[in-house]
């Protein structure tokens, strides 16, 4: 193939390709437009394009014309080197033995080199450069936006004295701009020197780049804008001394304040005396002048920048380093509590010592019936062995709530079946099966916290496939299109049926009734579609109707961040059954920021402010998605309410069914609980020395000791009048495992968002969550009974230990879990409660209350759900059904088996009560079968 031929090819597929990226990529942008605007937030993702296309092009505009017009200016200078130039000729040496026939005649490439191909080279470079330039302005549209929406904060720095929104909106933009110009001064000043080394090659030599006046000119005038540059950069490092790490503290400190400031002051003033000398060696002709200039300013980075900052630090902070830093320290506790509002945190006395009684546990019943005794992760693996039904349903997730059942405020743990289709058999796994047929889960199983049956196995609120339920709370809409799964788009409203649930031998079909998806009404977006998937089965397909939608972006952990990519999201979503009886999912979001001057980081990405801002909400069947704001204080909300009119609503506006389902998010306390392990110390004193210093507990979970999980109950808080929802983490001291406090964050009204610390007497002794643990270890009797367990084919799980507040006292309860080594079902077998210096273990909670407090702990069997009321008997008690056969039968072998292992155990007492209780349980076999 000839040289010109494999250009030409070469060009081709070049264009080919560049036209099938843009294709795709219109194909792309075309349908989020129609999803946005299926969504009804067509405002968003026009701010969003048109803010990120057009800063693109304005960078790269700008780009284009700097590169342009500094390449112009050495146009002059190129073209005069091009005829100064010699021109290439072979050297032949003279031989008399050799004739030359045909010498040939070589083209002038000078003449090839007309002032216009030559201003058509310079274009195309800039044109590359400006849009390869523009590239590194992608994402920072959020930061123009913010600077020119921001709202102000009503706080100031203690160093600057300006508004906190001035490093939260105005310094990042600086920044940007800062980092954006002084790069392109730079590869301009790059770019201008190489031409010029170019055309003085050209001219005979390398000699000196500024021996002709026009390089010397422009290379100066650039040289003096990047000084003059330079002199802002210092002038904004001043602010970024409010976030050093160099000192005892995050945020500036003594040596940042009385030396580095200093520097960068001074440093400001010079790079602006070097770029007047630069400037006046245009004039002079004293290149050594501008060196000096040059090499004075680097002299004076180091020396002022890094030689004297280190001399203050070592002569004079370190060796009186708590009298110099104290004032910067206050200034970091101070900030970095309203960064995270640990100032809003109400401190209470939590008195140690006192000892429950029988009547403390009956008046607190409410609190004692919601004592977790699942822990999600057993309990996760039995919903899957008991509900999921079929190989293709998966519980992705265990979550917790609370609801009102039949009068009373309860907690429970449900999950959504949904659709898992990479665990359909491999012959299922057809295009149309996962586009068309299998589209969606179905239903939820719910369960009680601290219900058990005889076997072991929760007690079931809401079960069985369709959801069968046995309380007031319904599911009307048990489909799930919209979940934690990943089984990508699917079609629905097409020529093939889709599943719905498994019944009998059959199945049940049915037809989506939603407007969550977009429509494939016309073959030209039936084509967009199939490019945007790379699916061309979508194309060929000949089920897809004028009425067929495309449900996409379905795992909302993917559908609400393409929303709103600005905002930071909890880690757990949750799903809650509303009063008309559909799923909708609840989903915590964050606003956060690595600008707040002095606060201490959470990550490790810097972010050092943090607000739980706005709570989303999923619909689970048509996929709506809807943003309300929880804390309308937070400046960062507001700015984005700005950006995005009508985006975000008023939390009042989200309907009251769901309003009470709002929780304290997990994420957001468990990042107040680390930092307020040290920032509860306000004395700088006692700050430096680390005094008073906490650390989150530790607990045995199976084997391993791990980290403690913050916790939601029921329970009435000291000094309260009525039971609550709350999240729980105590706290140890520093290197001790005893509990110092307790932190309790509201979930429930007015009430929401509250935080209240418990302290401890330091004096008095209380248990930690691992001393507990470390007396379950070494009771003889809990530890023989373990061990047998585990000797028997069995593995024994220890639940999550809870720490709860009954009165003014506490109450240890951890769960006890036997999983058989052939199965993949735990079953709660024991519960061990610990009070002051007591600890028993017995198969229910009711039990080991007994043990503790006596028989005035005993709490009254609960009703047992979903029993019919007779006719004409509504709204009457009625008496509670009698146990069947076979649930007597079972209690009475479980009963057995506990007696003896007790009796193995060396434990008489408990032997005892097992037999009495087999006797009573035999004895109701015996009515029942005589009758």
């Amino acid at each position: 193939m000839q040289r010109g031929s494999r250009f030409s090819l070469g060009l081709v597929i070049l264009v080919g390709a560049l036209l099938l990226s843009l294709v795709g990529w219109g194909a792309g942008l075309y349908i989020d437009w129609l999803w946005f605007s299926a969504l009804k937030y067509p405002q968003v993702f026009i701010t969003k394009i048109l803010s990120e296309i057009g800063l693109r092009v304005l960078i790269g505009a700008i780009m284009f014309v700097l590169l342009l017009v500094n390449l112009m200016l050495t146009k002059k200078s190129v073209l005069q080197a091009i005829q100064s130039s010699k021109s290439f000729r072979p050297f032949y040496h003279d031989d008399d033995n050799v004739i030359t026939i045909n010498q040939p005649n070589y083209p002038n490439w000078r003449e090839q080199i007309t002032p216009g191909r030559l201003t058509a080279v310079f274009a195309a470079v800039s044109l590359v450069l400006g849009f390869l330039y523009s590239t590194t302005v992608t994402g920072q549209w959020t930061t123009v936006l913010k600077y020119f929406n921001q709202t102000v904060f009503g706080s100031a720095d203690p160093i600057f004295n300006k508004d906190i929104g001035f490093y939260v909106f105005s310094l990042p933009f600086y920044e940007f701009l800062y980092r954006l110009l002084a790069s392109a001064i730079f590869i301009n000043i790059l770019l201008v020197a190489l031409v010029y080394l170019v055309t003085d090659t050209a001219r005979g030599g390398l000699a000196k780049i500024f021996r002709f006046p026009a390089a010397r000119y422009h290379l100066s005038v650039l040289a003096a804008l990047f000084f003059i540059l330079k002199s802002w950069g210092y002038w904004l490092d001043q602010f970024g001394l409010l976030y050093s790490t160099g000192g005892v503290v995050h945020g500036a400190g003594y040596t940042d304040i009385h030396a580095t400031l200093l520097a960068y002051k001074v440093l400001t003033v010079l790079s602006l005396i070097t770029a007047l000398v630069i400037i006046a060696n245009i004039f002079l002709k004293r290149f050594r002048l501008a060196a000096y200039a040059i090499g004075g300013l680097l002299l004076a980075s180091i020396l002022l920048g890094g030689v004297y900052p280190a001399i203050i630090q070592k002569f004079v902070v370190l060796p009186n380093e708590f009298t110099r830093e104290a004032p910067y320290i206050a200034n970091n506790i101070k900030l970095t509590q309203q960064a995270y509002q640990l100032d809003t945190i109400e401190q209470r006395d939590f008195p140690a010592g006192r000892t429950l009684q029988a009547r403390d546990i009956q008046e607190n019943r409410n609190t004692i019936e919601n004592i977790r005794l699942w822990d999600w992760r057993p309990l996760q693996q039995t919903y899957s062995q008991l509900q999921e039904m079929r190989l293709y349903y998966e519980f992705k997730n265990i979550d917790i709530d609370r609801y009102q059942i039949d009068g009373q405020y309860r907690q429970v743990m449900l999950a959504l079946r949904e659709m898992n289709q990479d665990q359909l058999p491999q012959q299922a796994k057809t295009w149309i099966n996962q586009r068309l047929k299998y589209t969606h889960g179905y239903g939820v199983a719910m369960s009680p916290v601290n219900e058990v049956s005889g076997e072991g196995l929760p007690h079931f609120f809401l079960k069985d496939i369709p959801p069968v339920a046995t309380t007031g709370i319904k599911v009307t809409r048990p489909e799930i299109y919209y979940g934690e799964s990943d089984d990508g788009y699917v079609i629905v409203n097409t020529k093939t049926e889709e599943f719905d649930y498994p019944k009998g031998d059959g199945n049940a079909y049915s037809k989506y009734e939603g407007t969550g998806g977009v429509k494939i009404n016309s073959i030209f977006r039936k084509l967009l579609f199939a490019i945007n998937f790379a699916d061309y089965k979508l194309l060929l397909t000949s089920d897809i109707t004028n009425d067929s939608q495309v449900l996409f972006y379905r795992n909302i952990k993917e559908r609400v961040p393409k929303i709103a990519p600005f905002l930071s999201y909890d880690s757990d979503p949750y799903p809650v059954i509303n009063a008309r009886g559909e799923i909708i999912w609840l989903w915590d979001a964050y606003t956060v920021s690595d600008m707040y001057p002095y606060s201490e980081p959470f990550d490790n990405r810097g972010n050092n402010y943090i607000r739980n801002s706005v709570k989303v909400t999923v619909n689970a069947y048509n996929g709506d998605v809807n943003f309300y704001i929880a804390d309308a204080r937070d400046p960062i909300i507001q700015t984005y309410s700005k950006i995005f009119p009508g985006m975000f609503k008023s939390l009042d506006q989200m309907p009251s069914d769901l309003r009470s389902h709002i929780r304290y998010p997990e994420d957001l306390f468990l990042i107040q609980c680390r930092m307020y392990t040290l920032y509860h110390m306000t004395d700088p004193q006692v700050f430096y020395n680390r005094e008073d210093k906490w650390t989150l507990p530790t607990e045995k979970v199976g084997t391993e000791e791990k980290p403690m999980e913050a916790y939601y109950t029921i329970t009435v808080l000291p000094g309260e009048q009525k039971p609550e929802y709350i999240l729980i983490m105590p706290f140890n001291p520093q290197n001790k495992k005893n509990m110092i406090a307790w932190l309790a964050a509201r979930s429930d009204g007015e009430n929401y968002g509250k935080m209240i610390v418990y302290e401890f007497p330091k004096q008095e002794l209380v248990y930690g969550p691992m001393q507990i643990e470390a007396r379950i270890d070494q009771d003889t009797t809990i530890s023989q009974q373990l061990t047998l367990w585990d000797q028997r084919g069995s593995s024994v799980i220890r639940g999550n230990l809870l720490v709860i507040p009954v009165k003014d006292s506490l109450l240890y309860v951890e769960p006890l879990y036997l999983q058989s080594e052939q199965s993949k079902m735990p079953e709660l077998r024991r519960v061990i409660v610990a009070s002051g210096d007591k600890i028993v273990m017995e198969p229910t909670l009711d039990l080991a209350l007994q043990r503790i407090f006596g028989e005035g702990a005993a709490l009254p069997a609960p009703p047992k759900q979903g029993a019919p009321p007779q006719t004409g008997q509504t709204g009457q008690q009625q008496p509670a059904p009698q146990a069947t056969l076979k649930e007597l039968a079972a209690e009475a072998n479980r009963l057995y088996d506990e007696a003896q292992a007790r009796l193995k155990a060396g434990d008489w007492s408990g032997y005892g009560q097992s037999l009495n209780q087999l006797k009573e349980i035999l004895t109701k076999l015996q009515e029942q079968t005589s009758q």
